[in-house]
């Protein structure tokens, strides 16, 4: 069994070691870290020890660990237990014993140096990801949130995604090269941080200053809608009942078939926040629709796909455990087939009927691959036609 001593460690030049991390380092003879911390640690390291670097590669990097025949002390910025490596020796070598030493993550030292009470802190990173935790944070409506950065999502580019969102009531504060000599702290609005350059090792605080307006049912006419057919969207009411027939709250990941405006999956991440939403769509012109509309509403985090849903390779996508069907070019038959290839077990299927045909098509493609009907639900707005709110699931 592989045996880890990670230490956090601070960029300050005075740093110094805890006493009880500092007397292991005689007890070993391999050691791992970044060039960075090679050059603050190596005085403190016994003759002839021996040190491996930490590379891009991390599974190689774990494996090259592995068979070694001792324990090996890895060096670490902070805390490695707040996405740092110690999550990723816990990834790749889940049995192996490990002991950590933290220090100070970079969020909690922005945060000491701007004298900012940070119990309420909404911690989130786009180091080498994407951008799902922040955006989950601000469709959430959190008033203080933390970003760890990298060289692409800089702070300029996290200001630039919250500006296109409507997200201009936070300022920005920046943490430069904390604790290093060339430490900067500033405090920004957002479109001057747009416009910023940084020192490549940052952090980002958004600080809320006022609350942005948030729908639990998104009125209709807000909507950016097809030209000359405003009737072309789910109605709010059909909408809410549709996603509550769909179970959102024990869901990971949704689709909607035939998006149109982006009603459905716009209220489906709106409300569901860390949901993964697929949006499947045939019409071009709808695609700048979607935008303007989850713009508009501070929805960002929709993948879109554009073009005829039978023609798309769907396994390229994440599978669903949810499906809205919004449209299916009188291929019912057919799509209920294609999305079974790919929905997960205890998945469910929602679609609203107006005419007794669809209702009569869907009852009868979800009995023949052995889907449990719950009990239809009819709902009629205003003048309009009665609907239909169909669910199935997988089973």
């Amino acid at each position: 069994m592989s045996k880890y001593v990670v230490i956090g460690i601070s960029d300050h030049e005075h740093f110094i070691l805890p006493d009880e991390a500092k007397s292991l380092l005689t007890q070993h003879q391999y050691f791992s870290g970044g060039k960075r911390h090679h050059q603050r640690v190596r005085h403190h390291l016994p003759a002839g020890y021996k040190w491996i670097d930490i590379t891009g590669d991390i599974p190689a990097l774990i494996r090259q660990y592995q068979q070694l025949d001792n324990s090996i002390v890895i060096f670490a910025s902070g805390d490695p237990l707040f996405y740092g490596f110690a999550n990723s020796i816990r990834k790749y070598d889940p049995e192996a014993g490990m002991q950590v030493f933290p220090y100070f993550n970079s969020l909690q030292l922005l945060c000491h140096r701007s004298n900012i009470a940070y119990a309420g802190l909404y911690n989130t990173s786009v180091h080498g990801r994407g951008w799902n935790e922040l955006d989950t944070a601000l469709i959430k409506r959190e008033k203080l949130i933390g970003v760890l950065t990298d060289g692409t999502k800089t702070p300029a580019a996290i200001a630039e995604r919250l500006l296109k969102y409507g997200y201009d009531n936070y300022t920005m504060i920046v943490g430069e090269a904390l604790e290093g000599v060339d430490e900067k702290i500033r405090k920004l609005s957002l479109s001057a941080a747009k416009e910023g350059l940084f020192h490549p090792l940052n952090c980002v605080l958004l600080v809320e200053n006022i609350p942005r307006q948030k729908f639990l049912g998104i009125p209709d006419m807000f909507f950016e809608g097809l030209p000359n057919r405003p009737n072309m969207i789910t109605k709010m009411p059909v909408r809410l009942l549709s996603l509550t027939q769909l179970d959102l709250f024990q869901r990971e990941v949704f689709w909607d078939i035939g998006f149109c405006t982006g009603s459905v999956a716009i209220e489906a991440k709106n409300n569901f926040p860390a949901l993964q939403v697929i949006a499947f769509e045939k019409r071009a012109l709808c695609d700048t629709i979607l935008d303007i509309n989850a713009c508009r509403f501070g929805v960002p985090g929709i993948t879109k796909v554009i073009g005829d849903i039978f023609e798309q390779e769907l396994s390229a996508y994440p599978l669903p455990d949810a499906v809205f069907i919004g449209g299916h070019g009188n291929r019912l038959q057919e799509l209920i087939l294609r999305i079974d290839a790919c929905l997960r077990h205890c998945g469910r299927i929602v679609m609203n009927a107006v005419k007794p045909e669809s209702r009569e098509q869907f009852e009868y493609g979800v009995a023949a691959l052995g889907y449990r009907m719950h009990t239809p639900v009819d709902i009629t707005i205003d003048e309009h036609n009665p609907i239909t709110v169909l669910t199935a699931e997988k089973i």
